[in-house]
């Protein structure tokens, strides 16, 4: 649970800054409302909590959401699950960075101009861990997540039993009045309030943003892993619907107030706007700053336990994206390249391509992680919706296939279950989209729109390609070309021209030339005097250039040879330096680069690339000698 569930735990650090957050935007809604909404939405964590118990009970394997829809509802259905995922995951790293840098500039007032490069090196170390791949990770990233619980649940106790002995603490804020605009038509006022609470009720819905999280890394738990992660499951959603009722309630009660922009919409007792120099403090740092008022170092705690805990929760978008990732390249969705590990083992391409991207989003929000959160609800709820509407189908068809009673009726109370998520989640989804679409919600369908595409134009690539290279039946396989024709291209008679013959020779061609490009006459003909003197046994044609060009004689040679004949093979072998220093890529090889680059789109055609390694190079990579001292001839 410390690891796994760590998402959802920590999502009570921002969850009920956004329920109050959507009901100070009018009076129309008193903010006593919130304890209600907190109510309703624990109630629907449990119901998806409920839902996906059994999820993961009958996919062990860990495919989570993508898996169910895929299995249940076609490739396409899967894609928009994956989709949704991969954005989730994205904006799991960038909340939870973001937030994590709102309780450090809280605990130290003196950072708070610098909070977006405060979550961008949280991002950048959350994801140089998961580069290591440090076996010791889990046990360390167990002790903030229960700190966090003993910190969230001192301070409810606390503030619960003081309320309960009439000795109610009121909130700094608690005089504040918050200023926005009136609503006077009646019409207009019924229905902004309804806007309002469901705007509320989206946003405190964020808390069940970590579900899927232990979904996904069901094959990490021990046997029986269905069942064990569905325990967990059940116990992490649990607490987290406790947290969230209990701070909005003390929330509510302290009089905390939480707004878009204190210097805009919050005054003074007396009517006096804010101080410039004034931090809006996140709602836990609020109580905790009223409850233990007395301990000052009880404040410090809460807050750097929170912080400490939005760590542990990235760290599982830095597990979670790229395993989905590479699952997703095994199945031809994305680039192969995600489904490879590195060096210690983690997938290093897609915690690179996780951390730009959240890096991005950072940056282009300015770090708010109320504008991330509106993002970050469609593909939550999204993937919810497709999920369960996919464990439907499964009971359907299993349905079809058990005749025990008891098995059955085991099976129809699942699927009402499922489908009662299934309802909800919609309702969730619909009210997220139309509250939140222009408040930033379409940013994330958008997303998962070019997402959906990009990764279905990507399959339909690999698999055209892989249709494309299969073998033909009528084909014979040990069939060989009639004749070689080996040309090495010469620009000087040098050591690696030489060694590029010899490679040459070893091959045994059809007919094997030397070739020369007539830039300069003068020097080509000094050339030529220098290769009849040294008696090479290799014929050498000079070929001309009147518009002093390299590159376009040689392909006119090349593409001469394959229209006299086409069968044959072209080998052509290019000399090329294997530079140390960065700078010395830009002196040398260019014309071999462009040359290659042209004969590659050239049929029956293959191009060697004969390396000589200048001691620039020898020194970077002590143990390799120098090629000065091997032979020039007979080394292959």
């Amino acid at each position: 649970m410390p690891v796994f569930a760590s998402d959802m735990l920590s999502s009570v650090a921002y969850a009920p800054d956004e329920i109050l957050l959507a009901l100070s935007l009018t009076t129309l809604v008193s903010i006593t409302a919130a304890p209600w909404i907190g109510i309703a939405v624990g109630a629907v964590i449990l119901v998806i909590v409920a839902c996906y118990r059994l999820n993961v009970r009958a996919y062990p394997s860990g495919g989570g959401d993508y898996e169910v829809a895929s299995k249940n509802l076609g490739s396409k259905a899967g894609l928009i699950v994956a989709a949704a995922l991969l954005v989730d995951y994205v904006l799991t790293l960038a909340v939870s960075m973001t937030v994590f840098a709102a309780y450090i500039t809280t605990a130290f007032p003196l950072l708070a101009p610098y909070r977006v490069p405060v979550a961008i090196v949280g991002i950048v170390v959350i994801s140089l861990l998961g580069l290591r791949g440090s076996r010791a990770r889990p046990v360390l990233l167990a002790i903030p997540t229960y700190l966090f619980l003993g910190a969230v649940f001192l301070t409810m106790i606390v503030g619960l039993v003081m309320v309960a002995l009439g000795d109610v603490p009121q909130a700094e804020t608690a005089d504040y009045t918050i200023v926005h605009d009136a609503v006077t038509n009646q019409a207009t006022l019924g229905l902004a309030t309804v806007l309002i609470v469901l705007r509320a009720f989206s946003s405190g819905s964020v808390a069940l943003a970590g579900v899927q999280t232990v979904a996904t890394a069901v094959p990490a738990f021990e046997k029986p892993r269905g069942k064990n992660a569905g325990n967990t499951l059940v116990l992490s959603g649990f607490l987290a619907a406790i947290m969230l009722t209990g701070l909005t309630y003390l929330a509510s009660v302290t009089g905390v107030k939480y707004v878009d922009d204190p210097h805009l919409y919050l005054v003074r007792a007396d009517g006096s706007p804010v101080s410039a120099e004034y931090e809006q403090e996140p709602v836990l740092g609020q109580l905790a700053h009223t409850i233990f008022a007395d301990t000052p170092i009880m404040f410090f705690i809460v807050v750097l336990v929170a912080a400490l805990v939005l760590i542990v929760a990235a760290n599982t978008a830095v597990e979670g994206f790229p395993g989905l990732a590479s699952r997703l390249a095994r199945d031809g969705f994305l680039p192969r390249q995600l489904a490879s590990k590195g060096d210690r083992l983690t997938f290093s391409n897609g915690i690179l391509l996780l951390a730009v991207a959240a890096i991005v989003l950072v940056i282009a929000t300015r770090a708010s992680a109320t504008t991330l959160i509106q993002l970050y609800l469609v593909g939550v709820f999204a993937s919810f919706v497709v999920g369960q509407l996919g464990m439907v189908l499964h009971w359907n068809k299993r349905l079809r296939l058990v005749i025990d009673p008891k098995a059955r009726l085991r099976m129809r109370v699942n699927r009402l279950i499922n489908g009662a998520g299934c309802i909800i989640a919609a309702g969730v989804l619909i009210v997220v989209i139309v509250s939140k679409f222009l408040a930033g919600a379409w940013i994330a369908v958008a997303a998962m729109a070019v997402l959906f595409i990009v990764m279905g134009a990507i399959h339909r690539h690999y698999a055209r390609v892989a249709s494309e290279l299969a073998p033909d039946a009528e084909i014979d396989s040990r069939t060989i070309p009639s004749n070689t024709h080996a040309i090495v291209v010469v620009n000087d008679i040098n050591k690696p021209t030489l060694r590029a013959l010899a490679y040459a020779r070893v091959t045994r061609s059809s007919q094997l030339e030397a070739v020369t490009v007539a830039v300069d006459e003068e020097a080509a003909e000094k050339l030529q005097r220098r290769w009849n003197e040294m008696e090479l046994p290799v014929p050498l044609t000079v070929l001309a250039s009147p518009y002093r060009e390299l590159v376009r004689p040689l392909l006119a040679h090349v593409f001469a040879i394959r229209r006299r004949s086409p069968r044959d093979l072209v080998i052509v072998y290019i000399p090329q330096y294997i530079v140390g220093r960065w700078w010395e890529h830009i002196l040398h090889n260019q014309v071999a680069i462009k040359l290659r680059t042209r004969l590659l789109l050239v049929p029956n055609v293959v191009v060697v690339s004969v390396p000589w390694r200048l001691r620039s190079f020898s020194r970077q990579h002590r143990g390799n000698g120098p090629d000065s001292e091997l032979p020039l001839y007979g080394q292959v």
